[in-house]
């Protein structure tokens, strides 16, 4: 089973993976919404230390191709020219400030589904959390996708453009319309799939794989087992998602463009895949990759001191 710490201090800034249940003991004490918070503000930590390679990856994404070579120290290099060491976090308020309303409809749509979908007594089987996870992801990703969309415009402005966030909602909708707000949206419920499936799959048999070989006495292999089951799975569904990642904030990004030819998901990976082959459906994974450590060593750190300063036993 999922750990809750590994959901929230795995944080990543892509809230794909399946959220976990928490006991009934829990529900009724009123821990869940102490894990909730501390996970939230781990989350919160963590995006906003590692929110400069989160912002070279959505760079990379959009604008390195072949003929326009982006390094990671020439990508930095130019955001720092063009607007200064702040530049490096835009569209970080947004990422953080859509944690908590993401957490809270995915954990309620998971608790649902779970009922809906159960079968045996009750009790959840491996494909059925699944489906529930999935379905409750693809839930919690419709209500808050306007501020994804938002999120990469942010992140993409050039000095000037906006104000803040309540501008860039404004002048997206008087300009674009509603629609706007939903551009990639089909590439990114379809990345849910094989990011949750995968991720799920993975940590299962690594964490089985490890109680069946070392595991005693006990069905806990500790956290440090579970971080690292939960990093290499988490890593495993980031590589099978992350083309559907790219096209999903291309595609954001081409509304914002003069110009800019909008096409439909299936013709830009056509035209990418033509353009720059396969590999270019993995413009930016470089600094996507490299924020991972710094992102589960913050958040489990902040996650265990909010722990600590909520009461929550361990």
């Amino acid at each position: 089973m999922f750990c809750w710490v590994l959901l929230q201090v795995l944080d990543l800034g892509d809230s794909l993976s399946i959220p976990d249940e928490f006991t009934e003991e829990e529900k009724t004490t009123g821990v869940w919404w102490k894990q909730l918070s501390a996970g939230a503000m781990a989350g919160a930590v963590s995006r906003t230390g590692t929110a400069p390679l989160d912002r070279m990856k959505v760079f990379m994404q959009v604008h390195a191709s072949k003929s326009n070579k982006i390094s990671l120290v020439g990508g930095f290099k130019q955001m720092l020219k063009e607007g200064g060491a702040a530049s490096l976090w835009r569209g970080n308020g947004i990422n953080v400030l859509k944690i908590a309303p993401e957490t809270a409809i995915k954990f309620t749509a998971y608790e649902q589904y779970k009922k809906l979908l159960s079968s045996d007594g009750g009790k959840v089987q491996t494909h059925e959390r699944f489906l529930a996870g999935s379905l409750a992801g693809a839930t919690a990703q419709t209500a808050i996708y306007p501020m994804e969309v938002m999120k990469t415009r942010l992140t993409l402005r050039k000095t000037g453009q906006y104000s803040g966030m309540f501008d860039c909602a404004k002048k997206i909708l008087q300009k674009e319309g509603v629609k706007a707000f939903y551009k990639g949206y089909i590439p990114n419920i379809l990345g849910i799939i094989p990011y949750a499936g995968i991720d799920l799959a993975v940590y299962e048999s690594l964490k089985n794989a490890w109680l069946a070989r070392y595991a005693r006495d006990t069905a806990n292999p500790g956290i440090l087992v579970l971080l690292g089951c939960g990093t290499v799975s988490s890593t495993c569904g980031q590589l099978a998602s992350y083309p559907l990642a790219l096209i999903r904030t291309r595609m954001q990004a081409a509304a914002s463009m003069e110009g800019a030819e909008q096409m439909s998901m299936n013709r830009m990976v056509k035209k990418i895949v033509e353009k720059e082959g396969f590999f270019g459906l993995y413009r930016g994974i470089l600094p996507n990759f490299m924020k991972v450590i710094p992102a589960v060593s913050i958040s489990y750190v902040v996650y265990e001191y909010m722990r600590s300063g909520l009461g929550i036993q361990k």
